[in-house]
């Protein structure tokens, strides 16, 4: 993988680049859809490459090694030839997902056990068996074993937790850096920031990571019920630690103000389940605020779902008509309202590349953040 910084805005840290990778280029700062299963929720992967246009897309290593399993994967010649997705793969390690099953785990030295929320059998990951299982979906970027720490933690979990990550990582790099690319391309390995939301932790953490010198870098542990202010003073202090020649990628953000906020900061890559979970409730974005399409007040509105939408999705679909499936429990409803979230996640990261090279990103941006949180 190579990253070609071209440009940063000069009154923000907001970055332009372009990622490389077997499977294509990647132009930053991107949205990447999240396809837990090998499918993003509700659209087809057609719609995915073409409507919504994405550069990349997410695995779920702890769901994909459930269902269908690494060795069906395997057989498959690897998750692009599986799912039909031609573009780059990026996994995460299953760090997130344990973390959600607190109920069920139990974290040690050695690493993570839990029970299947399918089946309720018993699994074990180490960073070692993290690293096979992803080399084994075929993912383009794999993400580093890490915990997730929960908001709020005491300082002291959240240092233990920390240095915890930093071992575990140490562990990913040796069996990453031992073990071949497989699929006849390169994978590769990004480690993860952690540290809570604490300055000081924060600080070493992305200094231990920096110091590893991977070809990118995360920043986990974000967007987990912490203020917005935590997460962009956490984000900040990162930000100006980890090498500027090396993509960043802050895990699992978020609403579109979050992304515009955190692009200024200086993060290149975003993923969120926000889009798709809220496309099937009937929340929308668009350029002039969201929409609740549910509302009476859109049953005879038959007005496009943005007025803008012709820059980024198609337009053919009313307000009145859209609300119409999502209340009858269509299914095409979920769709449509999915491809249209993702298409203009997708549209807002262009647009702001489009003005972070233009050299107008911070005013563009203070005018889109006073519209997007706006409920029409």
């Amino acid at each position: 993988m190579k990253f070609d910084l071209i440009t940063t805005d000069a009154r923000s840290g907001a970055r332009a680049g372009c990622i490389h990778t077997d499977h294509g280029t990647i132009e930053t700062p991107i949205f990447m859809p999240v396809g837990t299963a090998g499918a993003v929720k509700a659209v087809h992967i057609h719609e995915v490459a073409n409507e919504v246009n994405a550069d990349i897309i997410l695995g779920n290593t702890y769901h994909l090694y459930l269902r269908p399993g690494t060795e069906i994967i395997e057989k498959a010649g690897g998750l692009h030839r599986f799912n039909g997705w031609k573009r780059p793969i990026l996994t995460d390690s299953g760090g997130y997902q344990v973390y959600s099953l607190a109920e069920s785990r139990k974290i040690s030295e050695s690493g993570v056990s839990f029970r299947s929320h399918v089946d309720g059998a018993k699994h074990f990951f180490t960073p070692e068996r993290a690293m096979d299982i992803q080399r084994e979906i075929g993912a383009d970027i794999i993400m580093a074993f890490d915990e997730c720490t929960p908001y709020p933690c005491p300082y002291d979990y959240a240092e233990n937790s920390m240095h915890l990550t930093h071992r575990w990582l140490k562990r990913c790099c040796e069996r990453f850096d031992q073990t071949p690319d497989k699929y006849g391309y390169r994978q590769t390995l990004f480690p993860i920031v952690q540290g809570s939301v604490y300055p000081d932790l924060r600080k070493k953490s992305a200094e231990f990571i920096a110091s590893t010198e991977r070809e990118g870098n995360a920043i986990g542990g974000l967007s987990v019920g912490e203020p917005h202010e935590d997460m962009y003073g956490m984000t900040e202090v990162v930000c100006e630690i980890l090498p500027a020649d090396k993509p960043r990628y802050l895990m699992g953000v978020g609403t579109p103000v979050n992304i515009l906020e955190n692009i200024a900061l200086g993060i290149d890559m975003f993923d969120c389940v926000m889009p798709t979970r809220n496309a099937r409730n009937g929340m929308l974005f668009t350029s002039e605020g969201i929409v609740n399409i549910r509302n009476a007040k859109w049953q005879d509105c038959f007005d496009p779902i943005d007025p803008n939408g012709t820059a980024y999705v198609d337009t053919a679909y009313t307000k009145a008509y859209l609300r119409h499936l999502i209340v009858s429990k269509e299914m095409v409803g979920a769709q449509i309202a999915s491809v249209h979230n993702l298409a203009f996640y997708l549209w807002l990261t262009r647009e702001a590349r489009k003005h972070i090279i233009a050299g107008d990103f911070a005013t563009w941006k203070d005018t889109m953040v006073r519209k997007l949180d706006r409920r029409l």
